[in-house]
């Protein structure tokens, strides 16, 4: 069992033939107490800041523990945002192409509906402007006859029907003055 500061003040030495000065050994020993004093308080702040500083290692510990905890989870929770958002993106870029097949297949069909009705109005034009020649000559063979110097010919004789509708005495010298003219 190791001494104590009372130990070392209470000991007792033996007196023997020319020993040692009791002033000088009792100074000694008291300063010999202090100083073991000393050292055993000194030892006890040092275990109590030990205590204290193994208490704080473990709760830093435990911290230590509880963040790398949270930083797994964390960790996985990202993992999973990145899986999910991955995920997600698939399906966005699957849809969006979906909406580019539908498009591009809605424009291609109306491209060939509108080629239909392209190549439909330009065999209807062809056809009219067919017609419209046919119907230009024809109204130019009819102004190129003979029909129209008939026609201007015959335009006196109604003025002398019309004449003789006016006055039936009249009209008989006019027409005979007609037919001796022609």
């Amino acid at each position: 069992m190791p001494l104590t500061p009372l130990d070392i003040h209470n000991k007792q030495f033996t007196r023997g033939f020319r020993g040692y000065v009791e002033e000088e050994v009792n100074e000694f020993l008291q300063q010999v107490m202090k100083d073991y004093e000393a050292l055993i308080q000194e030892k006890r702040e040092l275990e109590e800041r030990l205590k204290q500083t193994d208490e704080r290692v473990g709760h830093f510990t435990t911290i230590e523990g509880t963040l790398q905890k949270s930083l797994m989870v964390a960790q996985e929770a990202a993992e999973e945002v990145r899986r999910n958002s991955q995920k997600e993106a698939e399906l966005i870029v699957r849809e969006a192409e979906k909406n580019a097949d539908r498009i591009l297949g809605e424009a291609l069909a109306k491209s060939r509906k509108l080629g239909t009705e392209i190549d439909e109005l330009k065999k209807q034009s062809m056809i009219f402007r067919s017609r419209f020649k046919m119907l230009v000559n024809a109204q130019l063979e009819m102004i190129e006859s003979d029909d129209w110097e008939q026609l201007m010919e015959y335009t006196p004789a109604v003025r002398e029907v019309a004449a003789s509708a006016e006055e039936p005495g009249e009209q008989q010298e006019e027409t005979s003055a007609s037919e001796q003219q022609a």
